[in-house]
């Protein structure tokens, strides 16, 4: 049931909106009204033509619906301004190519400097740029001898994409419940002076197991299902189908929560890795999770 409930802040709210809202805010209950609604605009694609997220108009929205009794939000939380910095140049990547190199890795971008320069690497040299995730999320450099080749990210997986959630073969309330076992590889990128044979599967298949230590440790859960997009306009796919990834068939073109049909975005195609062999009994509610450390089931 997803007729229009109204316009608030210029955007036409659904049930399935307000459903998609209130499972963001039970998901995670501890974020900040501006972190929530920086979620909600990524889940539910709210987001400016360059991309950056609508959160002053998300906040006016969530006031509006918390007022019409749909939605609770958290506490008001009194926040001091962070220090000013000066802005930083674009991270420019060394001239020496990087062709080989030894003791692949991956190291987690933490927050404050390092979080900093993986967003630099990724704004400067991916070609989608950097955008804000909220939510869990997991942000790595990929590493060697030689030092930094390129990143990878972790986020929230989409809302509801009609050929995955076929495949699965779960319910609007499964999905509901157990939507957060499956997670986004949200960003890939292998820097432009690295060159090294097989590097990008090397990397995904170490940022497979390495997802399944860091991620229980970081937020308390294992992932069952991991997902990708990738736009088959400028990609073949050819590193997630060499790594053993699942090509489900394409999105619809028209962002992650569009049920209106009216924003126009470039299809992608879908891709998914199961992180245990019962993975659809589990995200189906029939089978408890227990996780695994082999990727394998």
């Amino acid at each position: 049931m997803n007729e229009t409930l109204g316009v608030y802040s210029g955007r036409q709210l659904t049930h399935g909106d307000i459903e998609a809202i209130r499972w963001v805010r039970s998901t995670y209950p501890n974020l900040t009204r501006n972190e929530l609604a920086g979620t909600i605009c990524e889940i539910i694609d709210w987001v400016t033509p360059s991309g950056r997220a609508k959160i002053p108009q998300c906040l006016v929205c969530l006031s509006g619906l918390e007022a019409a009794g749909l939605i609770d939000l958290p506490e008001l939380r009194v926040q001091k301004l962070p220090p000013r910095r000066t802005a930083t140049s674009i991270i420019e990547v060394e001239r020496q190519e990087i062709t080989a190199c030894e003791g692949i890795g991956l190291s987690v971008a933490e927050p404050g400097d390092g979080h900093r320069k993986w967003r630099g690497y990724v704004d400067a040299y991916h070609p989608l740029g950097y955008r804000q995730t909220f939510g869990s999320r997991l942000s790595y450099f990929i590493t060697s001898n030689q030092g930094i080749l390129g990143c990878i990210q972790f986020s929230a997986s989409a809302w509801a994409l009609e050929s995955r959630d076929k495949w699965i073969g779960w319910t609007a309330e499964d999905r509901k419940q157990r939507l957060h076992l499956i997670i986004n590889n949200s960003r890939f990128l292998i820097l432009p002076n690295v060159h090294v044979k097989n590097l990008a599967s090397r990397a995904l298949s170490i940022a497979r197991r390495q997802i399944q230590l860091d991620w229980p440790d970081r937020f308390g859960y294992s992932p069952v299902l991991l997902e990708t997009f990738v736009d088959s306009s400028m990609y073949r796919g050819t590193i997630y189908k060499a790594s053993g990834w699942t090509l489900l068939g394409q999105s619809k073109g028209r962002g992650r929560m569009d049920r209106a049909h009216k924003n126009v975005a470039t299809a992608k195609d879908i891709y998914v890795y199961p992180m245990c062999k019962d993975f659809a009994e589990v995200l189906c509610g029939r089978k408890p999770w227990e996780a695994h450390t082999d990727g394998e089931g």
